[in-house]
């Protein structure tokens, strides 16, 4: 893999042993930052939208766009939005669901808000300790008769458990609808992840892997789905005097489809330097009592979205005293996900969201940090960040 044989030249030729004088040489990190394409590249594009005067409403930027993802993600049919809390909302629109919907409560919060805007009623079942995604040994067991749909997350970027998920809601005649905010790019032996069950919906928000500044989608395999969900970003017209649906307005803009056309000549790239630094942290991390990194499967094609580790009984100090460590420091973890959807106030009254029912999601919530990970970070600031976190090991 490129990544790992750029992290295994640079961790060669470093010094080793060099104390590391971390207040003179660490400037505040934060979690992740926007990748950018060079300015002087987006002005043309800039240019043609002032010459044209089309600046929304499926223009041709946003034509172009949707064509370029599908053709890059290898999937069938695409739909932009302006931003992917308005695709999850829609696609749950598009399928007609309702009643219950059983969902993680180990994600953003997103997920589960675009069911209550949809009166819908989350029930959480609880999580895979490997992969943090949807347990489906625990899918079964919470279906009811007003159950009508599975909303699962791909965490980090890694694939939820796609073929067992599918064969559930063929048994039970369910809808699945993936929340694959970070997927993007994402495959397995299969191909694109994005192409597994009814719909997908991605994020394209600034801290994403590919981003349109602030942008979302919905990919699906049937075009009468698409029409439906055109539709429906769009007020519901189909056309001038023709109203066919209680639609909303979630379109994108075409300055954010014009910066998605520009970032995909960078996002080859960026997704190959994210692997380095992983790749990096696995490394110099590795050795560390306590300190176990997010798993990676085999023959994956990951896209380095997130960089979870996991401080675990035998680290010197608890989760939250390493992040405070780290922050005193200028290194700005997230504890992604904590608190959990289910311990929120508008969720924790649900009988599913009884922590009794939730051990797993609960152990993640308490021990997950997210480092830094980002194109823009440099291989120094990566083996500082791990130098802090050794040195919190020792006590």
């Amino acid at each position: 893999m490129v990544g790992q044989a750029h992290a295994t030249q640079y961790l060669q030729a470093r010094p080793q042993g060099a104390p590391v004088d971390t207040q003179t040489e660490l400037k505040n990190i934060f979690v992740t930052q926007p990748s950018l394409p060079p300015l002087n590249e987006f002005l043309p594009y800039l240019e043609k939208i002032w010459e044209s005067k089309t600046l929304t409403n499926n223009g041709p930027f946003h034509q172009q766009l949707e064509a370029a993802l599908c053709k890059h993600l290898g999937v069938p049919y695409i739909s932009l939005f302006a931003n992917g809390t308005l695709a999850l909302m829609t696609a749950l629109k598009a399928l007609r669901i309702q009643g219950e919907v059983i969902t993680t409560p180990y994600s953003f919060v997103c997920t589960s808000h675009s069911l209550l805007w949809n009166n819908l009623q989350p029930v959480f079942v609880d999580i895979d300790p490997l992969t943090q995604n949807l347990d489906p040994a625990r899918i079964e067991e919470a279906i009811t008769p007003q159950t009508t749909a599975i909303l699962p997350v791909h965490c980090y970027g890694v694939p939820a458990a796609m073929e067992r998920i599918q064969q559930i809601a063929d048994v039970y005649g369910l809808k699945v609808i993936y929340d694959a905010a970070h997927a993007f790019g994402v495959r397995n032996e299969q191909g694109s992840v994005l192409n597994a069950g009814d719909l997908s919906v991605l994020s394209l928000h600034a801290t994403k892997v590919f981003n349109t500044f602030e942008g979302g989608a919905i990919v699906c395999k049937d075009p009468k789905v698409k029409q439906r969900i055109d539709y429906l970003k769009n007020f519901g017209f189909a056309d001038e005097v023709t109203v066919m649906a209680p639609g909303i307005n979630g379109k994108m803009s075409e300055i954010n489809a014009a910066m998605g056309l520009l970032q995909l000549q960078h996002v080859d790239a960026a997704v190959a330097r994210r692997l380095a630094i992983y790749h990096m942290y696995k490394v110099l991390l590795e050795d560390i009592p306590g300190i176990e990194l997010m798993h990676i499967p085999g023959k994956l094609q990951w896209n380095g979205a997130y960089l979870a580790v996991y401080v675990k009984p035998g680290f010197a100090l608890s989760r939250d005293a390493l992040y405070e460590h780290l922050k005193a420091n200028g290194v700005n973890g997230r504890r992604y996900f904590y608190p959990l959807i289910s311990s929120m106030p508008m969720y924790r009254g649900l009988p599913s969201a009884n922590p009794a029912n939730l051990p797993m999601a609960h152990r993640a919530a308490s021990e997950v940090l997210c480092l830094p990970i980002y194109p823009n970070l440099a291989d120094h600031d990566v083996e500082t960040i791990c130098d802090l976190i050794r040195e919190a090991a020792r006590g």
